[in-house]
């Protein structure tokens, strides 16, 4: 796979790291995609399960007349990505193996080292969070007119022109949550799943992982945004393939790029 073997950290014992090519992304996706024609019940039923999620919580957030949240929740999604598609990688997982997968995969995957799966989800709720908060917080210092409803939020706040700076600044601001946090996540959860070590570890693997592989991870980080975009576009139907294809293709990244020891 032309893939380069990092050694551990000096006087550490944290897993080694591969260096891939610009070409990986597109074979994880191509895996990926295999993934789902060798399981599809499994694994479209689990992107089905994401889509009524997410649609319950855009319909509470209509009825609770917060609709100007809607963008920072959406945001909100690809940060919380990670810890969604646990159960597509317990379903790589075993057909990597060659094992027919099973129900309640997610369940499964969690038990495999439920202390440390903790530690990482509460580390990326706490950026989700944040990011929430530092953008409610702009939105109320730089909208100085009541909170748009959802059928005027595009026109008044994108279109008109008149909150060109809040634009600009919350997506500066997401953009640096959103570093951080694929920094830390990009194969945390995966790994935390195929092996017994402590969620610290499994996130400072995962900067090395895209630290030392700036470039095809900058690729990834683009596709999955693409991908995971087009399904929200299409009012959230369209993460019923986009979800398990690039949650198949997560594990297969996670396969590349840390060395089996």
């Amino acid at each position: 796979m032309n893939e380069t073997i990092l050694p551990p950290v000096p006087g550490g014992s944290d897993p080694r790291v591969n260096r891939v090519t610009l070409g990986h992304p597109w074979r994880w996706l191509a895996k990926g995609w295999q993934d789902i024609r060798s399981a599809p019940v499994y694994s479209l039923r689990y992107g089905a399960g994401i889509v009524v999620i997410s649609a319950l919580i855009v319909l509470l957030t209509v009825l609770g007349h917060l609709t100007f949240l809607v963008p920072f929740l959406t945001a909100g999604f690809f940060l919380m990505a990670p810890i969604l598609a646990i159960g597509l990688y317990q379903m790589s997982a075993h057909l990597e193996r060659g094992e027919s997968p099973r129900h309640c995969q997610a369940l499964e995957a969690v038990r495999r080292n439920q202390g440390q799966l903790g530690v990482a989800t509460g580390f990326l709720f706490i950026t989700m969070q944040l990011w929430i908060l530092a953008s409610v917080f702009l939105f109320i210092m730089l909208f100085h007119d009541p909170f748009p409803t959802w059928k005027n939020f595009i026109p008044v706040v994108v279109l008109s022109g008149q909150y060109t700076a809040l634009l600009i600044v919350i997506t500066l601001v997401g953009a640096f949550f959103a570093v951080c946090a694929f920094c830390i996540s990009a194969i945390t959860i995966p790994m935390l799943i195929d092996r017994q070590v402590d969620g610290f570890t499994a996130m400072r693997t995962s900067v090395r992982a895209v630290s030392l592989n700036w470039a095809p991870m900058l690729l990834w980080a683009a596709l999955l945004v693409l991908i995971g975009g087009a399904g929200l576009m299409t009012f959230y139907v369209g993460l019923f393939v986009a979800v398990p294809l690039v949650g198949h293709g997560t594990w297969h990244a996670y396969r590349d790029l840390v060395a089996r020891d």
